[in-house]
């Protein structure tokens, strides 16, 4: 094989893996490329495919969904039968055992890191479940992360809060590859922190006590110098007090598709501003907010807010609003 046909091999199946890990839409993955290296190639290629997507080391310890996988093989079968007449056993074999196999509530993503490493997040298999969408990974989560990565001077030696860190995702990759002094994830949904504080654990992580909560998880209380302390805090916005967020004393605030109403960017609001008021005598944190525009008049409410709080008689910093339209810079690390 040529040095260029090896190497453009090499880089279809990077693009397989890591969108099968991710468990990307399946209309993402480069079914055309594929095609094409079928026609003049044997079985070899659906071979290593198999082997970089459902029988990955990570998928076999963490498993993806069932159906994902098993739509995920039928496509790579009707893709084999269009170029070869003779049927490859391994990949029947594949699927039947997803044939078989029934379909748990939880299942997992993971996303590989420049660093070799990966985050591995359990998920629920549901878009809505337990009356929150908080259980799953959404695209602003993913984008931040990439831009985290690219951008580590932002967070490195810091303490992050993250408002509203749903499955972990993008705490999860700073934590690894950013190096801040302290992460603090929340949310306000007991069935989303309880996710949250599993997918920490997952990771190898250590969890600290909550500082609003001092009692919860002791046994997590030893800390590696050289990780990041780690801790998952209950913040319910419209409630939070100005000394449950001073607590924290954060240098950064972070936040991902969070903006999905109105309501929810006034209760963002009313946060940031009543942790600039409680900091009043300190530097303000940076704040970072990713966000998928659904809403054109949302969008427009939340960056008139933002304009407010740019004021300086508000002691907010605000460091930049990332979206899929303009991010602060298009990040060119790709974890899917």
């Amino acid at each position: 094989m040529a040095p260029d046909d090896s190497a453009e091999i090499s880089r279809l199946l990077q693009r397989f893996e890591r969108r099968f890990l991710a468990t990307r839409a399946l209309r993402s993955f480069p079914w055309q490329s594929l095609e094409e290296k079928l026609r003049d190639s044997g079985s070899e290629l659906l071979l290593d495919i198999l082997q970089k997507t459902v029988k990955h080391p990570l998928c076999v310890k963490h498993p993806p969904s069932v159906k994902y996988a098993r739509c995920f093989l039928s496509e790579l079968i009707r893709k084999h039968e269009a170029v070869h007449e003779e049927p490859l056993d391994e990949l029947y074999e594949a699927l039947a055992e997803t044939l078989t196999a029934e379909e748990p509530p939880q299942c997992h993503r993971s996303y590989l890191l420049p660093s070799g490493d990966s985050v591995t997040l359990s998920e629920s298999t549901a878009i809505v479940s337990h009356g929150t969408t908080g259980l799953v990974t959404w695209n602003a989560a993913l984008y931040l992360a990439e831009w985290a990565i690219e951008n580590p001077e932002a967070f490195t030696h810091r303490t992050v809060l993250e408002l509203g860190s749903g499955a972990g995702l993008t705490g999860l990759a700073m934590c690894k590859m950013c190096r801040p002094r302290a992460y603090v994830f929340s949310d306000c949904h007991s069935r989303v922190l309880e996710q949250l504080r599993g997918n920490v654990l997952l990771n190898g992580l250590l969890l600290e006590p909550d500082v609003t909560a001092p009692a919860q998880h002791p046994e997590h209380n030893t800390h590696n110098s050289e990780s990041p302390r780690v801790m998952v805090a209950q913040l319910d916005w419209d409630t939070v007090t100005a000394p449950q967020l001073a607590a924290f004393q954060p240098d950064v605030i972070i936040a991902a598709d969070v903006l999905y109403c109105p309501e929810t960017v006034l209760s963002l609001v009313r946060v940031l501003q009543t942790l600039s008021t409680c900091l009043k005598d300190q530097r303000a944190p940076d704040t970072y907010v990713a966000f998928t525009i659904r809403n054109p008049e949302t969008c427009q409410l939340f960056t008139t807010e933002l304009g407010e709080l740019g004021d300086p008689g508000t002691g907010c910093s605000l460091g930049g609003a990332v979206g899929p339209a303009g991010p602060l810079c298009w990040p060119h690390v790709r974890l899917r």
